[in-house]
Formats: C-alpha cells, sequence, structure tokens
C-alpha cells in the first residue's frame, strides 16, 4: 500500500499550502474543490478539480459537489475484498488514499451577535462531514485528517515509507468521529434552542478539550478540564491566568463558585471561598472596603482560598491580599502596581475574568450532573429576588437596613451547600453554616462562627424551616430578622416564635436547595 492519490478540501487553509507542495513532490496525486483547488493552483502545486473526477459540475452554489460514487466509491472500497476491486474496475474508479477536510465554520457563525438564522443553516457543512465519515470507517486503508495540528506527522510517516501506519489511521479515525460528532451535536443544539426545547428526547452536548490537570479532586484520580464551544465572558472556561501555576480540578471548582457568588452583585463586591461554599462575603463603596469586610467575615478559613471581586484589583487591596496565603485572586483587571505586589508570590495564580464588573446577576447554561449510568439536567438557578417579591409575615416590619442586609444574605445563602443558614450584618456575612443534615445544625454553626456578631444580625434560610426550633435558637442569639422560603405546614409555629421574640420575618415563596 502507499498514498497515491489525495483528496483536499478545507475550510480552514492553515499551513494546507506547505502540505500539499510536500505531498506532490512525493508524487501523490491531489484532488481539490472551490477554494482550496483556486489556492493550490495560485500556489503553482498541481492540482485536480473536482469535477474532471466526478464528471459532474459543482452545482447549487457549491452545495453538491462530493457527493458521488466516484469519491465515495474511491474511499469505500475495501482494497482487498475481490468484489469491491471488481466493482471499482467494472465502474472505471480509482481509489482516494488521504482525505484531507475540515469543515465549514458553524460554532464561529453561531457565535457573531448578529448571526441570522439562514447564515447558520448556510454553514452547515453536507459534504466535508460525508467524506470524512467514509474515509474514517475504511481507516484500514484510507488515512484522513481533519486537524491541521496531524499535518506533521502525516508528512513525516509518508515521506519515510509512502503510507500511514495502521496505528496512526485508527488515532485519525477516532479523531474524526469525535469532531463530526460534536460538529453534529452542536447544530442540534442550536436547532433545539431556536424550538424552545430544553429537555429533548436526546440530549447531545460537545465539550472542547481545554488542559489536562495534574489529578482530579485527589491525587490518585486523573482529570482534565473542558469548556463549551463560544462560551460567554464571565467564567471560568474564559479567563486569563496572568500568574502563577497551573489551575488544579479543585481550584477551578472554588473559582467557578466564587464567580457564580460575586455575579449575584452590582455593587463592589468581594468572595472568599474554601471547598465550594463562601467563607467570606462582603459589599462596600469600593473593592478595599468590599475585601476588608470578606476577610474580616472568617480571618481562619480564608486563608489557603480562592478570593474573587467584581472590580478591579487595586494596589492597596493587594497589599491585604499579599500578606496571607490565597490560591486564587480573581479579578476583572489588576492595576500595574497590584499585579506587581502580587507576582511576588510565584504560585499564587491571577485571574483576570473580563466583564465581571458589569454582568451582575447574569444567567448561565444548564447545569448538568452524572450519576453512574445517566445524567441529570436542569435549569441554571438565575432567580433574581427584588424588595417587591418578599412578604412580611412577622407582626413588626424590617426596617430598611434589615431589609437590605436581608436581600444580601439571600444572594449568599443560594450559593452555599444545603441545609444552609447565612448570618449576615454590616454589609457582611459573619456566619455560614454549610451542608448540614438538618437545618438546627446548620444554624448552630453559623451562629457559633459568628460570636458576638450574631447579635444585631439577620438569618437566611434556603428552605422553610419546618417547625420553630431554628428560629427560637435566633432569637437566643440576638438576630433581628430572617428571610426564608416559606411553606411549611408549621410556618405559624415559625411566625409565632418571631412576633414573641420580635422577630421580622419575610417570606420569599422560593428556596434554593444547593446539593
Amino acid at each position: 500500500m502507499a498514498i497515491k492519490r489525495a483528496l483536499i478540501s478545507v475550510f480552514d487553509k492553515t499551513g494546507i499550502v506547505e502540505f500539499a507542495s510536500e505531498l506532490s513532490k512525493l508524487g501523490v496525486e491531489i484532488i481539490s474543490t472551490g477554494g482550496t483547488l483556486s489556492l493550490l493552483k495560485e500556489k503553482g502545486i498541481p492540482v485536480i478539480g473536482i469535477s474532471e473526477v466526478t464528471g459532474f459540475p459543482e452545482i447549487m452554489d457549491g452545495r453538491v459537489k462530493t457527493l458521488h460514487p466516484n469519491v465515495h466509491g474511491g474511499l469505500l472500497a475495501v482494497r482487498d475484498n475481490e468484489e469491491h476491486q471488481a466493482s471499482m474496475k467494472e465502474l472505471g474508479l480509482s481509489y482516494i488514499d488521504l482525505v484531507v477536510v475540515n469543515l465549514y465554520p458553524f460554532a464561529e457563525t453561531i457565535a457573531k451577535p448578529d448571526v441570522t438564522y439562514e447564515d447558520a443553516i448556510e454553514n452547515i457543512d453536507i459534504g466535508g462531514p460525508t467524506m470524512l465519515r467514509s474515509a474514517a470507517k475504511n481507516h484500514a486503508f484510507v488515512s484522513v485528517i481533519v486537524d491541521t495540528t496531524d499535518y506533521a506527522k502525516v508528512l513525516e510517516e509518508v515521506q519515510e515509507t509512502g503510507d500511514t501506519t495502521l496505528e496512526t489511521r485508527k488515532r485519525l479515525a477516532a479523531k474524526v468521529f469525535r469532531h463530526t460528532g460534536a460538529y453534529d451535536a452542536l447544530i442540534g443544539e442550536y436547532l433545539t434552542g431556536l424550538q424552545g426545547e430544553p429537555y429533548p428526547e436526546r440530549y447531545t452536548v460537545t465539550y472542547e478539550k481545554m488542559q489536562e490537570l495534574r489529578y482530579g479532586e485527589n491525587p490518585h484520580q486523573s482529570a482534565a478540564f473542558y469548556r463549551t464551544p463560544n462560551a460567554a465572558a464571565g467564567n471560568i472556561t474564559t479567563a486569563e491566568q496572568l500568574h502563577g501555576k497551573e489551575l488544579s480540578y479543585n481550584n477551578i471548582n472554588d473559582a467557578n463558585t466564587a464567580l457564580q457568588i460575586v455575579k449575584e452583585f452590582s455593587e463592589p463586591a468581594v468572595v472568599a471561598v474554601k471547598h465550594m461554599n463562601p467563607c467570606g462575603v462582603g459589599i462596600g463603596t469600593n473593592v478595599l472596603e468590599a475585601y476588608t469586610k470578606a476577610y474580616n467575615a472568617d480571618p481562619t478559613s480564608i486563608f489557603g482560598g480562592i478570593v474573587a471581586a467584581n472590580r478591579a484589583i487595586d494596589e492597596a487591596t493587594a497589599q491585604l491580599l499579599h500578606e496571607i496565603f490565597l490560591e486564587i485572586v480573581i479579578a476583572p483587571d489588576f492595576t500595574p502596581e497590584a499585579l506587581e505586589i502580587l507576582a511576588k508570590k510565584k504560585n499564587i495564580r491571577l485571574l483576570k475574568v473580563a466583564g465581571l464588573d458589569t454582568i451582575a446577576g447574569r444567567t448561565s447554561s444548564p447545569v448538568i450532573t452524572t450519576v453512574e449510568g445517566g445524567m441529570l439536567v436542569q435549569a441554571s438557578d438565575a432567580y433574581q429576588l427584588t424588595e417587591a417579591d418578599l412578604k412580611v409575615v412577622s407582626e413588626r416590619q424590617p426596617t430598611a437596613e434589615e431589609m437590605k442586609q436581608l436581600l444580601f444574605a439571600w444572594k449568599v445563602v443560594k450559593h452555599v451547600k444545603s441545609n444552609a443558614i447565612v448570618l449576615v450584618a454590616d454589609d457582611m456575612t459573619v456566619g455560614v453554616g454549610a451542608g448540614q443534615m438538618n437545618r438546627v445544625g446548620a444554624a448552630k454553626i453559623a451562629i457559633e462562627q459568628a460570636g458576638d456578631k450574631a447579635k444585631g444580625s439577620v438569618l437566611s434560610s434556603d428552605a422553610f424551616f419546618p417547625m420553630g426550633d431554628t428560629l427560637e435558637m435566633a432569637a437566643k442569639a440576638g438576630i433581628t430578622a430572617v428571610i426564608q422560603p416559606g411553606g411549611s405546614i408549621k410556618d405559624e409555629e415559625s411566625i409565632r416564635v418571631a412576633n414573641e421574640n420580635g422577630i421580622a420575618m419575610v417570606m420569599t415563596g422560593v428556596r434554593h436547595f444547593k446539593h
């Protein structure tokens, strides 16, 4: 076997002239189409137009050109099958030994803010995937390239032996089916989205690998990091790393949590996260004030944590950040002075996430959670509460200041693992009870953490109180106002306890479970 005939038709023409030129020097006959044909001719590379092979002109604005037996017979024929050999001879067909194809830029097209439906449809490639699939199916005999980074390896093997190895052809074929599968998945996702079907009978999504990670959640687990094509700004997949060592699996999870929380706020806000729960959240008139409050919320837990801000980190804030050990600092930007201060620490990761200061409350993509043998899909918890949505159920109305703190606390408790209780005072969290098997346990942790700061604070709960015991604890701690979803059959018991202790209580009608 040897590669004697190649079909080249690429949208991305990176490196194709050099690759085709080297093939031609080796005596490989090249067939091509459309713009690739014109380019190769322009560069003086001997090339045959596809119409000469099919005996049929390219028609319908190029929609039909390679969908022909003279092409697919040459790709799919099993070379050591006598019947296939006889058919090739009888029909006057010639084998095609190498296919080099990459596809119309569907992903790039639909990423354009002004894309039209018609433009999207026109950028669905038909002939390209069909040739790729034919060649990949017959990889026992045919080499196929869909990725420009494979040109060098294929060329090296052809120069040495005249053909590629079977192992290389298997690897290239697998890449083709991953590529065409992802391409079709993206088209299906786009068209399904236009039809408003959030949960179709087949749920197909595709991700692109960003990097392999040193390990996963624990050192004995392997891991990699993927992103969705055309990922929107303001998330961990679009972050620009300005300094520090490679992100770990746990870093990425924690950073994602920090970003989701900080995006809840339009005012300057800083969030400190540890093990995917906030250990400190503060808001202020500037980033320095917000950070100071986030730090003071829990000076112990922030050590070794992740800090996210929705304003640029300035010199004064950087000085404070530099004083403690942090894994990551995330912000929409860093002043040159701040960057110089923080970069003195070799291992700290500094991530620039564009748009954090302008995308408060932004919704995110559907949430996919794998279970053994399947997955769960749900809409993201993007519910935004306003004061007008609240129902005051206590005899005492919350003061304006209490209402401000209650709304702040509600934004935070939404992102704390259930059962969750968050205490807030003076624009900062003072106690966080996370991931407990009962709500009383979560409240106990939050109140103990707050200590003296619990007195005069407000409390938020991610779900209703099944009975009045949590309110009784809150009253003893000096908590003055509570925000909770309501909906328990014993709501009246909690309301009674609130009234007996002068606690203002509001209900949201919405819960925020986070398992």
